[in-house]
């Protein structure tokens, strides 16, 4: 059984760890996340664990941008 994820007051741990300019939104929940620059991703930890049950453990992010 997994725990519940803390209130979305609270960041993702990786946003505690990262510089303050590579913090931005969960693009799930809006947590604090590490989102920009090398090792960001645009979703939580705890938004991402989901998506890795479905897709995997080599489910990657890639921008879209041109």
């Amino acid at each position: 059984m997994t725990t519940p994820p803390p209130p979305i007051s609270e960041p993702d741990p990786s946003a505690l760890v990262c510089p303050g300019d590579r913090v931005g939104p969960c693009t799930g929940c809006q947590r604090k996340t590490h989102r920009y620059g090398s090792g960001g991703s645009p979703l939580c930890q705890w938004c991402m664990a989901p998506v890795m049950e479905q897709w995997g453990t080599a489910v990657r992010y890639v921008s879209t941008r041109g």
